[in-house]
């Protein structure tokens, strides 16, 4: 850091151990009315009250950056996103499969050209920062130079990021399609360059199913095999249509997951997209597999999918995650997404408490993504990736926050009516990218 060995920032700090059983377990979440974090070297190296922290401090060498009265929490996570579909979002459309055949197909094309990878990257990393978003797992497009552009923005940018080639060798444009071969091929190059390179993690990426042909899934299973270092991402249960078109392909599957399951792409890094529409025996083998379901709450009412069952999938011990989804999601903001999902839960009468909901979208992301070590916490050892909230950013806001009592209201006011001009800052590794 320019000048200065450390920086003490100085706030009210919020972060989670666990998921809160109830707005009166405290010992589920920290919060500091007047705390600060010591950050060296891109990394949280102590936590407590500032007056502490700062008595503690050599003056000479640490820089105070006071972003009081907001709120300092963990940087938000999302766990599915589109890099090629920064573009394709707000597209007017129908279902699924008519979205992607009619915006999404021939927008990715366009990732052929490393320019144009470059621009959009650029671009869709801004709206990432923009929204206090430091950490994502992406699908980039089928062409290795996607690739390079959507990691090589990450190391500019010194953000811990995950992502990976897309593989798709049918029912696509011949553009985008490549091979079983070819996809292993793009994707080990791929890996071995990046996967460890700074911050950057390599995620195995078939698409789905419909897109895969049993050589491909079996190519994928082999990569993660190889590199079980690695994440898997692809999609599930998101559409009747897109199930029904699974099965033909598939006709000796017992079920979509039961696709997956046959070619070993199921464990506890497997990213599993949607799981609106589970069986029974479905949640039997992600509980047995330690797999995530990851819901999109934007895109599922975009694109009229369903509703995702939180209480059932959890109650089946199933492990989850949440996500924009962006395309198809209509927003890059944690916030939205957050204010969406309570909503479809509150159609099934699965209410989620505020307080939850920051669990989840900073250290239950982390844990669905197994670096819970590393990000979604505050914890000293951890890196210094935060997000910086302003309740009072509107109008509408300040004038809701002079009745807000507790911390848990002002969660919620965040929740319902913030977005991008609510996140006053994000830091990556300590370093502020907003500003």
């Amino acid at each position: 850091m320019p000048d200065q060995d450390q920086i003490l920032l100085r706030g009210r700090l919020l972060s989670f151990s666990a998921i809160p059983d109830s707005p009166d377990d405290k010992g589920a979440y920290s919060y500091e009315d007047d705390g600060a974090l010591l950050i060296r070297d891109g990394k949280i190296v102590a936590r407590g009250r500032y007056p502490d922290m700062q008595a503690a401090c050599d003056a000479a060498t640490t820089r105070i950056v006071d972003h009081r009265p907001h709120l300092v929490m963990p940087g938000f996570i999302d766990t599915h996103i589109h890099f090629p579909q920064a573009q394709v979002i707000a597209s007017w459309a129908d279902q699924l499969l008519d979205w992607l055949n009619d915006y999404t197909f021939p927008e990715e094309m366009k990732f052929s050209d490393p320019e144009h990878g470059r621009r959009i990257a650029s671009g869709f990393y801004d709206q990432l920062v923009a929204h206090g978003t430091t950490t994502a797992s992406a699908y980039c497009s089928s062409h290795p130079a996607s690739v390079e552009a959507y990691f090589g923005e990450a190391e500019r940018r010194g953000m811990l990021m995950l992502g990976g080639k897309t593989m798709m060798d049918r029912n696509a444009p011949d553009a985008l399609c490549d091979t079983a071969q070819s996809a292993y091929d793009d994707s080990k190059a791929l890996l071995e360059k990046w996967h460890g390179r700074g911050r950057v993690h390599y995620v195995i990426t078939p698409r789905f199913a419909i897109t895969s042909t049993p050589a491909q899934l079996e190519a994928a299973g082999t990569l993660l095999k190889e590199h079980p270092q690695c994440h898997l991402q692809t999609h599930i249960n998101e559409n009747h249509n897109e199930i029904s078109l699974t099965l033909e392909l598939y006709p000796d599957a017992t079920d979509y997951l039961g696709v997956y399951e046959s070619f070993g792409l199921l464990g506890p890094k497997s990213l599993l997209g949607h799981c609106v529409h589970m069986t029974n025996r479905e949640l039997q083998v992600m509980r047995e597999t330690q797999s995530v379901a990851v819901f999109c709450p934007t895109s599922n009412l975009f694109l009229g999918s369903g509703l995702f069952n939180k209480a059932g999938l959890e109650s089946a011990g199933v492990r989850t995650a949440i996500a924009t989804d962006v395309g198809g999601g209509t927003s890059y903001s944690m916030l939205r997404t957050l204010d969406e999902g309570f909503k479809i839960l509150q159609l099934q009468r699965q209410r989620m408490h505020p307080l939850t909901s920051f669990y989840w979208v900073t250290r239950g992301n982390a844990e669905a993504l197994s670096l819970q070590d590393r990000i979604g916490t505050l914890e000293p050892g951890t890196d210094a990736d935060l997000v910086v909230l302003d309740a009072r950013a509107t109008g509408a806001m300040a004038l809701r926050m002079e009745t807000a009592r507790t911390l848990s209201e002002e969660l919620f006011v965040l929740q319902t009516l913030g977005d991008d001009r609510a996140v006053v800052e994000t830091y990556a590794a300590g370093v502020p990218l907003k500003t």
